[in-house]
This record gives C-alpha cells, structure tokens and sequence, in this order.
C-alpha cells in the first residue's frame, strides 16, 4: 500500500465514517423525541412505538438495494446522493411534527438515513488489504454512535427551539453531501458488475456464506439494537430506576458496544474473525446466563450487562471482517446490504419477546436464557463452521454467472 494510496484510504474512511454518524442521527431522529411527540398529538403508546419503528424498520431493509446499488455506481455517488435525499425528509419533520400520519410518513423516507451502512461498507473494504481491513471496518462501524448521539443531543436542542434539531441536522447533512462529492473516492480497481440489481441481489442470496453471517449479525447487531430500545425499561421496571438513571447507565452500555467494534475488526486482523466472533458470543452466553438469575445491579448486574454490551460489539465488529473474507469482492456491497438489513431487523424480536415473557411470568429470566442459547449456537456455528468458509468457490460462481449474463447479453 503506497503512501498515496494509503492516505486516500484514510481520507475515505474518515469521511465514511463521519457521513455514517450523521445520517443515522438524522435516521433516529423521530425516538428521542417521540414522547414529546405523542404528548402533544395524544397517540397511544402502541402507536408511539409504531412511530418510532417505522424509520428503522425502512432503514434495515432499505440496506439490500443501497448495497447492491453501490456495488454498481459506487460510494462516491451513492453517498453523497443518499445523504443529500435523506435532508428532505429531515426538514419535513418541521411541518408534520404534529401530526400522526404525516410523522409516519415522513418516517418512512426518513429510513434513508439508515441506508449508508451499506454504501460504507464496501468502499472501506475496498480500500483497505485484508491485512488491515478489520480494524478500518470496525473504526467505520462506530459510526452507528450516531443514534447515541440523536438521543443525547436531539433532545437538549429541543428544549431551544422546537425545529432547532431538524435544521441543525439538516445542515450538517448539507455539509457533508457537498464535501462527500468532494472528497470521497472509489478504488480504481473496484469490480463494476454488468448485471441488473434484481440479478445481483438474487445472486447475493444465492451465496450460503450470506444467510449464515446474516444469522451471525442478527445475534450480535441484533442483540446491540435490541438492549438499545428495551434496555431502559428493563432497568426501570426490574431495579426500579428513575428514567434519567435508567437511560444513563444505557447511554453507557451502548457506548461499550461502540468502543469495542473496532477492537473486533483489529482483534480479527491477528485471529481468524470466526475465532474471535466464537470467543465473543461465548461469552455473552456466559453472561447472560449470569444474569438470567436476577443478581443486584450494583456490582453484580452492571458487570454483566457491560460485558454482555463487549461482546455485542466484538461480534459486530468481527462479522464483518468475516464478510470481507468469505464474501467475493464484487457481491460485498450486495451481501452487506442484506446482512445489514437482517441484523437490524433482528434487533426488533427480542425486546417483543422480553415484553411478553415479563407480562406472563413477571420475570425476564426466561429472555436472558434464551439469548444465551442464540449466543451460544452461534459461537459454535461459527467456531465449526465459519472458520472454514472460504470466497474462492464463490467467486468462481460469480465469474461464471457473470461470463454467461455476458454472452447471453451479446447473443441477445
């Protein structure tokens, strides 16, 4: 890696990474403020939660088509272009704060924030030989602490001016949609696939190593999504915390998740990412099972749960440098988008499940265990399984489907 090439890999992804947290604070920009919101519009809670699901619900899955479109123009174009889109619904949100229908529909294109995830994907992985690829990947990802600065910061510039947020959100995303075009770059070795976006994304969902890192992802996103938006209430109603306290101490757990992404993506850099994304789910198991049986918060509950968040994000972090790995380059912007979306999706089941468990049992035991025993089959799938997963048989596949769509597109 020359010094050239090295500098514009770090320029790309410092700027990638910049360009994530900002449009997932614009992504999640409707839940901190949600209880405002249903106060004044007189919604029920259901409803409220329906508010607050529906950007990230449209973000997730929104993640397949931004990735597969981004492996054919590009995250130069993609970036820039998904970011200066997401600035419409934003301002929106100025005018249709009080009204329910109007909050859901601008919460549906609000999802478009949750998109770059995919688009950033790819260009770091482009960018960055494997040997560095998981850490660069993991310093990427810790852009998704944009939501936890949406939830600081939404909410104190609120109490400014009601639309103050909505135009301070809008103009860094302005900002950054200019110097994104300015200064992001594609790898002048990127794949340009010539195949239509149905036929990539059919391809990519053809790939086994895609479903078995989505269920790895589901596991550690996932479980980092879910802790996010139940934590709070489980603190609230299991240690009878005060609001503040309660989303304090998940301030911090989701810090924790943030910090150790990238010690994922660099501890996969040296250990197979398998290996690491095994270890790290095992102990997540162990420790949920730890506090499957109700210990005090102080210190018993709040090492777990810390350790717990570690473990989330290690495997957050290192599934992605597996996907650099066993995924063929060409379908990487396909294969994250998918990935992305089911992990994101995955982080809306369980705070259902915990719900229901509690209302019938009056005890959260049950949810914990069933955590560990999704952690610990994925540790053992991807200790059996994943460490022997290889691109090579993939990209062979690819190649071939790529010369037949080719000489079937001449024939044509």
């Amino acid at each position: 890696m020359t010094s050239t090439s090295s500098s514009a890999a770090y320029r790309n992804l410092v700027m990638a990474t910049v360009g994530f947290a900002l449009t997932f604070w614009a992504w999640n920009l409707v839940a901190p403020l949600a209880g405002d919101f249903a106060e004044d519009i007189g919604i029920s809670s259901f409803a409220q939660s329906v508010m607050v699901a529906v950007p990230v619900l449209v973000g997730s899955l929104g993640r397949i088509p931004a990735g597969a479109l981004t492996d054919r123009y590009g995250a130069r174009l993609m970036f820039p272009l998904v970011t200066a889109l997401t600035i419409v619904p934003v301002l929106l949100l100025t005018v249709v704060k009080d009204s329910f229908a109007g909050l859901l529909i601008v919460g549906f294109f609000l999802g478009l924030g949750g998109t770059t995830f995919a688009i950033g994907i790819p260009l770091v992985n482009s960018w960055f030989p494997p040997a560095r690829r998981g850490l660069a990947l993991g310093v990427f990802g810790m852009g998704m602490g944009g939501v936890a600065l949406s939830g600081f910061f939404t909410p104190r510039i609120y109490k400014h001016g009601e639309n103050l947020p909505f135009l301070v959100v809008a103009i860094a995303l302005a900002a950054f949609a200019v110097l994104g075009y300015l200064l992001l770059s594609d790898h002048p070795d990127r794949t340009v696939p010539t195949t239509s976006l149905g036929r990539r994304l059919a391809q990519a969902g053809e790939l086994r190593v895609t479903w078995e890192l989505s269920a790895l992802y589901a596991i550690g996103f996932g479980g980092v999504v879910a802790f996010g938006v139940y934590l709070p209430t489980y603190l609230k109603t299991w240690y009878e915390l005060s609001p503040t306290d309660a989303g304090t101490k998940a301030a911090g757990f989701a810090l924790v998740t943030v910090i150790f992404r990238p010690i994922g993506g660099s501890l996969s850099d040296r250990i197979h990412p398998a290996v690491v994304t095994a270890w790290a789910l095992g102990v997540v198991a162990l420790f949920a099972v730890f506090q499957a049986f109700d210990p005090g918060l102080y210190p018993v509950g709040t090492v777990c749960l810390l350790v717990m968040a570690a473990g989330l994000g290690t495997t957050s972090g290192s599934v992605f440098a597996l996907v650099s790995q066993v995924t063929p380059q060409a379908r990487v912007g396909s294969v994250t988008g998918i990935v992305g979306a089911v992990g994101g999706l995955g982080g809306f089941v369980p705070p259902i499940v915990m719900g229901a468990i509690y209302s019938a049992k009056d005890s959260y035991a049950i949810g914990y265990m069933l955590l560990a025993m999704l952690a610990l089959a994925g540790c053992v799938y991807s200790f059996g399984r994943m460490r022997g997963a290889d691109a090579s048989a993939d990209a062979g596949a690819d190649a071939g489907a790529e010369n037949q769509d080719a000489v079937s597109s001449s024939a044509g």
